[in-house]
């Protein structure tokens, strides 16, 4: 069989009318002699009745000051997907196409035991090639698998985190050697910028996976990293379109079929919070070790960082918002003894001003020894400016121009991160939108077909 996977994010599953026009799209790939396998997120966003985290939000309020499960959490969130699959196939067979829909443990997709954030370790897609030759066409809940248990019946239901159906897709995608994996949203394909930041932003016709995998982990949402990642190991084609208009949309290719040097896009982050902690009150050889306890401490909280900084004498990263009243919580007041012939203690401070915790914890620590205090400073309402450009960044005077574009705008850059893809710029909140507006013109690319 010839598979084609066509994912559906949650505007294009959202009403009766959006449904319809899905649905369409499913017909006239099964009428172009392909098999569909379909793949769908939650029924609409935020806020209304089906959506993931209205339904996460049932078990948030039963108590406010008790946490729910993780366990109970993936059940609850995985049933908007069910609904989901549910209605969608329903109205395939109510169109004279005859579908079924599949859990995520129906299809095959087997996960770690991560709650909440679970990765795929494979997929036996029997379920869904049975209901193909059975004729109908699988109608598969994105964001969710099953873990299997050592030596205990039955299986676990996980979710994949955000972005999970993109996922889901990717991976049915390579499990099916599929002749393309259809991601549909709400755009007709990358643009070069936010269109709300920039209306003439064009359409990228076609991109890497690499520069599509950077465009999501710098904070565009069109695309997970991850089926960027899956489809590029696999070397599958992937595409993504509008579900509301006949575009062609962006096609995902390997790097071999797109050579040169150029600038993708401007994208951009949320809100983040920089922390910065100068080291030079420790003695020199704790300084490493310090380093390391605090981005271990990092990783074992899953707390993901950006514009990592890593000097001899210093540290800096930068966190999203939500996310800095647990990383606040986590390091103040946090103790760290460092072994030696003579104790020292090192006390953290992890915002600007000293807690009630931090006071306390000092005074019980003065009887043990040195002391040595470490204060992170804490910079509020920033945000990430980034520019894709494969290639690009390795020309002489590229990284000046950026820098010397947003001094002469009068936009403060407060941290500078690059990578072979891209060049990140941290800066105010409020000047994101001017930044970004100026970087797409400055590089050209209203222009770029």
């Amino acid at each position: 069989m010839r598979y084609k996977v066509l994912k559906f994010g949650g505007t294009s599953v959202r009403t009766p009318e959006a449904r319809h026009q899905a649905a369409l799209k499913v017909i006239s790939a099964k009428e172009a002699g392909f098999q569909p396998v379909v793949v769908v997120s939650a029924v609409g966003r935020k806020g209304e009745p089906y959506a993931t985290d209205t339904l996460s939000k049932l078990l948030l309020d039963v108590d406010l000051a008790t946490e729910p499960d993780p366990r109970e959490m993936d059940l609850v969130m995985a049933c908007g997907e069910i609904l989901s699959a549910s209605i969608f196939a329903t109205l395939l067979k109510s169109m004279g196409c005859p579908s079924m829909s599949l859990r995520g443990g129906q299809a095959g997709i087997r996960t770690d035991g991560v709650y909440g954030n679970a990765r795929i370790l494979g997929i036996n897609p029997l379920g869904v090639v049975e209901a193909c030759e059975r004729g109908f066409v699988p109608i598969v809940c994105g964001f969710q698998g099953v873990w299997v248990q050592g030596g205990l019946p039955g299986a676990e239901l996980t979710t994949l985190g955000r972005g999970g159906s993109d996922t889901t897709a990717s991976a049915l995608g390579a499990a099916l050697r599929a002749t393309s994996v259809e991601i549909y949203t709400d755009v007709d394909g990358v643009k070069t910028a936010d269109p709300d930041f920039v209306p003439e932003a064009p359409t990228l016709r076609r991109v890497t996976y690499d520069e599509v995998a950077e465009i999501a982990h710098l904070g565009a949402k069109v695309l997970h990293p991850r089926a960027a990642e899956i489809a590029m190991k696999f070397d599958i084609p992937l595409w993504v379109k509008s579900t509301f208009s006949e575009e062609p949309g962006t096609e995902v290719v390997p790097v071999r079929n797109l050579p040169g040097r150029r600038v993708t896009g401007i994208t951009h982050s949320g809100k983040l919070v920089y922390l910065q902690v100068d080291l030079t009150s420790s003695l020199p050889e704790h300084r490493r070790e310090l380093q390391a306890r605090f981005y271990d401490a990092l990783a074992r909280y899953q707390i993901n960082v950006y514009m990592t900084n890593l000097g001899p004498t210093s540290i800096g990263f930068a966190v999203a918002r939500e996310k800095y009243p647990e990383v606040q919580d986590m390091l103040d007041a946090l103790v760290l003894p460092m072994p030696g012939d003579k104790t020292t203690v090192y006390l953290v401070q992890s915002s600007n001003e000293p807690t009630k915790a931090l006071e306390t914890q000092r005074k019980l620590l003065e009887p043990m020894g040195e002391v040595r205090e470490l204060k992170f400073k804490v910079t509020e309402g920033c945000t990430m400016v980034s520019m894709i450009a494969y290639d690009f960044l390795q020309q002489p005077g590229v990284f000046l121009r950026v820098l010397s574009l947003l001094e002469d705008e009068g936009i403060p850059v407060l941290q500078t991160n690059d990578s072979d893809f891209s060049l990140s710029c941290l800066i105010p909140e409020s000047e994101l939108r001017r930044a970004v507006s100026i970087l797409h013109a400055e590089f050209g690319l209203t222009e770029l077909v």
